[in-house]
């Protein structure tokens, strides 16, 4: 039999603490359910602080948020409460830091607060659009209906940020696979020839005897290189997380062939979307502005978009403004003059953030088809060097030999 410590919410919501005595760690989950608890955490008693370390220290992921909004969109629209509603994702939930959350939410709206306001501690997890889409809803009376759109908005978002990765995927592999294969080849393969070759001398030939030297060299200098490459690669990381790092590599990725216009419609789709949703939700124009541009990640772009909320405050059309900066298509600045002057900017900038969303979708996979075959190429064409010069050796030893 072992002591475990257990935290639980009861059938009326309220959460409790404490201990009991069971011969696992199932049985006492059984004995907790059957006295009408739903477990929280549960541990062995020196386990316990652990137990809450971990638990605090994770954060539920964008997965995570989106299932949680789904669901309590769900239950809202069936006509629950909201306090009914966090009780049943609690009971729901199979994650220790999503159930920690829900609890922390469930208590603040039982004090009497909105749920907006108990999702302002989590801002880090949830983000000012999703709190202030929660704000309007609760304003304007429909909160589940907002919730709803919502839901619509992360599941479009995901949808556009997993075709991209899984585009990248294949030229990721090919990448490794191209860079594994050439370091076996100079570093196992061409020293097997080397015992062959090394009467020659002087009489390989020049491309034989560059290939050897550079086996050589990464079977002398290959482990420590690799070291060189990760300690750069983790200095490279670390000085890109500051404000002049990032703002240098923003820029230079901006004027990437081929991909730098797709990464400036990429940004200019999540400013649009949130924008958009924003203010179809009654969320007014100078709020939409200040967290639409927060979702811009590129720091040129956020910094030139910038211009619009001091320019809106004195008066200006937003079109007007994104026209002076002279950094935006005419595509997005008629788009956004068309409407304001029909009376439904949110409409037009969720049409745009649809047309460069596909965009951005054709732009990846058109750099993704001219990048694979280049570097299938590159390293066909390596790899072919190397075994021309091997065997350029042998023609050479036969050639001396007869």
């Amino acid at each position: 039999m072992a002591d475990f410590v257990y935290k639980a919410v009861q059938r009326d919501g309220t959460i409790t603490e404490g201990h009991l005595v069971a011969e696992s760690q199932d049985a006492a989950s059984r004995s907790l359910r059957k006295q009408g608890l739903t477990p929280l955490q549960l541990a062995e008693g020196k386990q316990k602080a652990t137990t809450i370390q971990k638990t605090q220290g994770k954060r539920p992921s964008r997965d995570d948020v989106l299932v949680m909004t789904n669901e309590l969109a769900v239950l809202l629209r069936s006509g629950l409460p909201i306090d009914r509603g966090l009780k049943i994702l609690i009971e729901m939930s199979h994650k220790d830091e999503v159930t920690q959350l829900l609890t922390d939410m469930l208590e603040t709206v039982k004090g009497g607060k909105r749920l907006s306001q108990a999702l302002e501690p989590y801002e880090d997890v949830f983000g000012s659009f999703y709190i202030s889409m929660i704000r309007s809803g609760e304003t304007s009376g429909h909160l589940s209906k907002v919730m709803t759109g919502l839901v619509g908005y992360l599941e479009e978002a995901k949808a556009v940020r997993s075709s991209v990765k899984s585009a990248l995927v294949y030229p990721a592999i090919l990448f490794v696979v191209a860079t594994l294969s050439i370091i076996v080849m100079l570093g196992f393969v061409v020293p097997q020839f080397e015992a062959l070759f090394s009467d020659m001398g002087d009489g390989l030939p020049l491309l034989t005897r560059m290939i050897i030297a550079a086996g050589d060299w990464l079977k002398a200098y290959g482990i420590f290189m690799a070291l060189i490459l990760a300690a750069s690669v983790w200095l490279v990381r670390r000085w890109i997380k500051e404000p002049n790092g990032k703002r240098w590599l923003d820029n230079k990725m901006l004027k990437l062939p081929f991909l730098g216009g797709t990464i400036f419609k990429y940004e200019i789709a999540k400013f649009a979307r949130t924008m958009g949703t924003l203010l179809g939700n009654g969320v007014s124009v100078l709020h939409s502005l200040s967290i639409a541009i927060g979702t811009v990640s590129n720091t040129q772009i956020s910094e030139t978009l910038a211009v619009l909320e001091p320019a809106v405050k004195q008066g200006t059309r937003m079109s007007v403004a994104l026209e002076e900066t002279e950094a935006f298509t005419p595509m997005v600045v008629q788009m956004v003059r068309v409407g304001e002057e029909a009376g439904n900017v949110d409409e037009m900038m969720l049409e745009l953030a649809k047309v460069y969303d596909s965009e951005v979708q054709a732009g990846v996979s058109r750099s993704l088809a001219l990048l694979e075959p280049i570097m299938i190429l590159g390293m066909g064409i390596i790899i072919g060097v190397i075994i021309v010069g091997i065997l350029m050796g042998i023609l050479s030893i036969n050639d001396a030999v007869m």
